[in-house]
């Protein structure tokens, strides 16, 4: 099982590394194959006045840091082609984000690194069209095939995060995890699919008491990995604190998770 987990962003050195000297459990266990997941710069803030992080070069040192220090595989995000190849350098996955997932540029840039490309469904999108953006990062690395395994071999994955309904709310369409997956390996983002957009003064609101119930869910369908942020405090969170889990709390859902897949011998 695929797991992702860590701070939305990186709010100082001694956050980060508190979010991850809990999550070496995870890395120690041999049936996850874990990736340390924060943000150098949340450029799709709903405010100009947010906290959007350390920014790109100290944003790397510290990512860095984590590394060596705990072993760690490394997953974050970018926001403009120019920030694939020095942010590859450092880490293992390249996130798109789901406002992101069809920009061309953006696809092609990640594609040309060593990285596995992450790319969240877009709320907007119907989630047949991701081949589409998958397909982008095949053609890239030069691969003639389409599909799953040719995903999979050749390091693509797909997030879902939720659809818009109306204004305000995501809801996840469970149809969409097989329909993706049909055509890469499928990440299911627990955290933002629990987002409420806008709903806080400039902020986004979210729901976090759904995470749980959400994830298993996913875990019954059938899925390939999970996405939690993880917070020591997510009330004191400077970015998506509505919806992250505390990281007390994630032990309980990964064993939930873990006893549906034994259960349905996924």
């Amino acid at each position: 099982m695929i797991l992702i987990a860590g701070p939305c962003v990186i709010e100082s050195r001694e956050s980060l590394f508190h979010v991850a000297k809990e999550l070496v459990k995870y890395n120690e266990d041999k049936s996850i194959d874990f990736y340390f997941k924060s943000s150098f710069d949340k450029a799709n803030r709903t405010s100009i006045e947010s906290f959007r992080g350390p920014g790109l070069d100290e944003g790397l040192k510290l990512l860095d840091e984590v590394r060596k220090e705990f072993g760690f595989k490394l997953l974050t995000d970018i926001h403009d082609y120019t920030q694939a190849k020095p942010v590859g350098e450092i880490v293992d996955v390249l996130q798109i984000p789901a406002f992101l997932c069809r920009q061309t540029d953006l696809l092609v840039a990640a594609a040309k690194t060593k990285c596995v490309v992450n790319i969240k469904k877009g709320q907007f999108l119907n989630p047949s069209d991701m081949k589409y953006s998958v397909q982008k990062v095949l053609d890239t690395r030069g691969v003639n095939k389409s599909g799953y395994e040719a995903a999979k071999n050749f390091g693509v994955w797909l997030a879902e995060r939720g659809s818009t309904f109306g204004y305000g709310n995501l809801v996840v369409d469970m149809r969409a995890l097989g329909i993706m997956r049909e055509f890469a390996p499928v990440i299911f983002d627990a955290t933002h699919s629990v987002q409420m957009p806008g709903t806080a003064n400039g902020k986004s609101g979210g729901k976090r008491e759904f995470v749980a119930p959400l994830a298993r869910a996913a875990a019954a369908v059938g899925v390939d990995g999970f996405f939690f942020e993880t917070h020591f405090n997510p009330c004191e969170a400077l970015c998506d604190g509505p919806n992250m889990l505390d990281l007390k709390e994630l032990d309980i859902v990964i064993k939930s998770i873990k006893n549906i897949q034994n259960a349905l011998n996924l």
